[in-house]
């Protein structure tokens, strides 16, 4: 899906690796689910009945295949590439110096995204295709905890049952690839975590984020960051200012906190700084990067992928670490599997 050769596609390629494309340029959503709706359908179609109803001009008469989609459905079973594809952009996202994409070929994995379980638009199963796609050798899923109700963030016992299905999904893979277990974590007003200790402990990465009140005061602002940072359960501090640049959901303001204090913190507990790699968030900014380097910090790049497409948003953190000058070996994402989660186990 990831990238093509000189092989015809077939139906469920093209359909899934339309609405990727989609998804990695920030296409409207509506489309992007109407591609991939297409796509289960024609998963669960058989190819004797696709061809026959493109003979017949009927493919729309399935559910959830309309004209868009019939007509990549034919001209895929034709041997053609679909115009619809052929028009969609592949090009890299970022500028490609020499710098980004040595960063890029160094980077193992992710260890912040979200599916359908919390509010990300996709299965944990199509997730990780596209993380094989892309040559990902891990990815931790970190769905929301449950105060963030906004988000259908999960129960201890939802996440008990996600964290059976993540050993399912490893041991399918057998070695292959790495799908971690994980969680984005709200951090509290006081700067306790929401989920109980014994759920925390059972997860390989712990992603820390603040959600809520994010135009908090300085002073207690800094004690709640400082509170989860301290907190021996978590890994990575995610998108710590929580300011949007662009985007659907408009502009927000940084929240107003201690970053030098913060960053201390997060340096003397072994605590990556999230580089946030969604363009609306670009979290956090060049001038707090800096002062995370200072500090001695370690930094993880993440996607906070919600659709398969989203995983290549590497592309935008691997740039900014690249200019700014992060160290290699201080991005725990660039670290083989064992190695990081000896570090997350520390």
């Amino acid at each position: 899906m990831v990238s093509s050769d000189s092989a015809p596609i077939q139906p469920l390629d093209a359909l899934r690796r339309i609405a990727f494309l989609m998804e990695r340029r920030r296409g409207e959503t509506r489309k992007v689910e109407a591609f991939r709706k297409a796509a289960g359908v024609v998963l669960a179609t058989d190819e004797s009945e696709l061809r026959a109803r493109a003979e017949a001009g009927t493919l729309t008469d399935l559910p959830s295949i309309g004209a868009s989609t019939a007509k990549v459905i034919e001209q895929a079973l034709a041997g053609a590439t679909p115009d619809y594809l052929a028009k969609l952009d592949a090009g890299p996202l970022v500028e490609e110096t020499a710098e980004t994409t040595a960063l890029l070929e160094r980077l193992r994995g992710d260890l912040h995204s979200h599916s359908d379980w919390s509010d990300g638009g996709s299965p944990i199963e199509e997730m990780v295709a596209t993380c094989l796609e892309l040559g990902r050798g891990y990815q931790a899923l970190t769905d929301h905890s449950p105060r963030l109700k906004v988000a259908n963030g999960l129960t201890a016992e939802r996440l008990a049952t996600q964290l059976s299905i993540v050993d399912r999904v490893n041991a399918h893979l057998d070695g292959s690839f790495r799908l971690l277990k994980g969680i984005e974590v709200d951090i509290l007003d006081d700067g306790s975590l929401d989920q109980t200790d014994e759920m925390l402990g059972r997860l390989d990465v712990v992603v820390a984020s603040v959600h809520s009140k994010l135009r908090m005061s300085s002073a207690p602002m800094t004690r709640r960051m400082i509170g989860a940072v301290e907190n021996h359960h978590v890994d990575v501090l995610g998108h710590c200012t929580g300011r949007l640049i662009t985007g659907g959901r408009g502009t927000r303001p940084p929240s107003e906190f201690d970053a030098e204090a913060v960053f201390a913190a997060c340096a003397k507990n072994d605590v990556a700084v999230e580089i946030n790699s969604r363009p609306e968030r670009c979290d956090p900014p060049d001038d707090l990067i800096r002062l995370a380097m200072d500090a001695g910090c370690l930094f993880a790049i993440d996607t906070d992928a919600h659709a398969p497409g989203q995983l290549d948003f590497l592309a935008y953190g691997a740039e900014r670490a690249a200019r700014l000058g992060v160290p290699v070996d201080r991005i725990v994402t660039t670290w083989p599997v064992d190695e990081l989660l000896a570090w997350t186990t520390r």
